[in-house]
């Protein structure tokens, strides 16, 4: 428990941003720090109270919750909080409370603008990575922190101030508008609408010949793209505006309307998860996931951390595939037999992203005949076929129902996984990696469950395979390069980029398998595997708190590199220039990769643990 100011500095030093501090600064900074002893069930803060400063818990638990109750986060030792309230304007945004007796450092609010502002890798630190740790998916106002170059229109039609009003209200018709940009010397001059075409014209009946510069409303209020979507709401309440133009440095670049806003707020995944569960074809199903790219930009551009976005994106898969299995069973009728459509892959750990394909198989009652097949195979495909419609598309590797090896009754499956485990040659290691990420989404859902516990129980009893399971974990390695560099790719379409999934997560992904297999648990998703082994000793504390830390910025780093590409108008994928990053970033990055090579390396020894 640091209590003299050399603990105090020592602890501190030893966690990020820190670390990063020079000498001088970090034991400047640290002797700012204040030590505050908690007790269980105390109330450091509440919502919407003025937040003294920054936290850090040194022993014991603190629980955030939102302002209605629901839990935010559960941080321990080593974990920061408050600095979302002191960056955005000192006002609590959460409640937090002490769940067992601990202590904590507090850094005083004026002490912590201090730091930021003097040091740009604690600025960086605060501003992107620990404001998403404590932002979640129980925080509704997401359009209060998006930036207006994330709701704007961007590319705004527009025409010169001597353009006639006809002209200008045909352009607006043939782009679908409702509004111009007018310009004039390349400046924005003013701007019209359909409204001021109806209220100035038509109900006046104002030659329509005459040039728009006699009606549009000239120098109008505009914002900047860093401006907030709360900017634009109160914008068009206070002023009663309908559109709001987005100039940066006298460059007309966009518009915000009412309808940008309606839009923007509409598109979560409760009103997804809605539209394909009520879709009546896969043409409606792809129309409502042609919005899923919209949707992680607003998730991440609103601080939700990556196991948020991707379980919400996972679970519109979820819905749709339970969608297809419904249609398809209108289509086809009732089921010869019981079954069970599971997902393995990224849909099956609950991690989808961007860029997704599709993973499953089915699994069929035991009472199963030759002739109920071809209903099963007509099923795999009506639900296969649905989901490319809507933008899953096929397996490159045919890990598909649609496979008549991945469409078999209870018993056949019980013979893979065993010849798996018992022969476990380079295609069973390939095999058994994807089909240990199995998970229901629809049918006879106890039809999996003693088949998962008793192949996790054979697992776990042959240490060969799970040897043989290890080496083949080590194809895919970190991109570590000499000289704190990265190796990326050395040829190809990708020349020059890291792929953030075959080098960045899945090599994590691996690891949080071996845990499952070697501690029989259960759980499918990455993150709740390496909690889970961390929470039973099949990882050191410190090797487990590293590689979750590691997998955090690894799998953060990727959502934004997606997010970026889909903002600029591209689609998503998974291969980062490293050169987008800062150098802090880089560096971080790098070290989190490091902390992955290390525990392969550890796992490749039976042990989980770092140093």
């Amino acid at each position: 428990m640091p209590r003299s100011a050399d603990d105090q500095r020592r602890f501190l030093g030893s966690i990020h941003p820190y670390d990063d501090l020079a000498p001088d600064d970090l034991t400047r900074i640290a002797g700012q720090f204040r030590a505050l002893s908690v007790r269980r069930e105390d109330v450091i803060y509440r919502y919407g109270e003025p937040c003294e400063g920054l936290y850090v818990i040194v022993e014991g638990e603190v629980e955030i919750t939102s302002d209605t109750g629901e839990v935010v986060s559960h941080l321990r030792a080593r974990n920061s909080f408050g600095e979302r309230g002191l960056m955005r304007g000192g006002l609590t945004g959460t409640n937090a409370r002490a769940l067992s007796d601990g202590l904590l450092l507090m850094l005083p609010a004026d002490d912590f603008r201090a730091m930021i502002a003097a040091h740009e890798g604690a600025r960086r630190f605060f501003t992107r990575s620990r404001a998403r740790e404590a932002a979640d998916a129980a925080r509704p106002a997401a359009l209060t922190e998006t930036r207006v170059d994330q709701l704007m229109a961007s590319d705004p039609v527009t025409c010169t101030v001597d353009t006639s009003i006809v002209d200008a209200a045909r352009l607006m018709r043939s782009h679908r508008i409702s509004a111009l940009g007018i310009t004039e010397d390349d400046h924005l001059a003013g701007i019209v609408t359909l409204h001021d075409i109806n209220n100035r014209v038509v109900a006046e009946g104002l030659d329509p010949s005459r040039p728009v510069r006699q009606i549009m409303t000239a120098n109008p209020e505009t914002l900047p793209p860093s401006a907030i979507g709360s900017d634009v709401l109160h914008m068009m309440m206070e002023r009663r505006f309908g559109h709001v133009p987005v100039v940066d440095q006298g460059r007309f670049v966009g518009i915000v309307t009412q309808t940008n806003l309606t839009r923007y707020q509409a598109t979560n995944s409760a009103s997804l998860v809605r539209d394909v569960a009520r879709a009546e074809n896969p043409g409606d199903m792809a129309a409502a996931t042609a919005h899923i790219p919209r949707l992680l930009v607003q998730l991440v551009g609103a601080g939700n951390r990556h196991e948020t976005v991707t379980r919400l994106i996972t679970d519109i898969a979820d819905a749709a595939t339970r969608r297809l299995l419904i249609l398809a069973e209108n289509h086809l009728g009732a089921p010869p037999v019981p079954y069970l459509w599971l997902a393995c892959g990224s849909q099956g750990r609950q991690e989808q992203t961007g860029v997704s394909d599709q993973d499953n198989c089915l699994m069929l009652d035991d009472a199963v005949t030759d002739a109920h097949m071809p209903y099963f195979a007509a099923l795999a495909k009506f639900v296969s076929d649905g989901l490319d419609a809507a933008g899953y598309f096929y397996c490159p590797g045919d890990m598909m129902a649609t496979n008549p090896r991945w469409c078999q009754p209870v018993h056949v499956w019980r013979s893979y996984f065993r010849r798996w485990i018992d022969s476990p040659s380079p295609e069973a290691q390939m095999l058994a990696s994807v089909m240990f990420d199995l998970r229901p989404i629809g049918g006879t859902a106890s039809l999996f469950k003693d088949l998962q516990r008793d192949t996790l129980e054979a697992a776990a009893r042959n240490s060969i395979f799970v040897a043989h399971m290890v080496s083949n974990s080590l194809k895919h390695i970190p991109p570590l390069g000499l000289l704190r560099g990265f190796a990326t790719l050395r040829s190809g379409e990708h020349k020059n980029r890291i792929d953030m999934k075959l080098n960045g997560v899945v090599p994590v992904v691996d690891l949080g398998r071996i845990y499952a297999l070697r501690g029989k648990l259960d759980m499918v998703n990455t993150r709740a595997r390496i909690a889970a082994a961390h929470d039973a000793g099949l990882v050191s504390q410190s090797g487990g708190r590293d590689l979750m830390d590691a997998y955090d910025l690894i799998a953060q780093t990727r959502l934004d590199h997606q997010a970026a590409l889909i903002r600029a108008g591209g689609k998503p994928d998974n291969f980062m220039s490293p050169n987008v990053l800062s150098e802090f970033e880089r560096s971080h990055l790098r070290d989190a990769f490091v902390v992955v090579r290390t525990m392969q390396s550890a796992a490749t020894q039976g042990r989980g643990v770092i140093g």
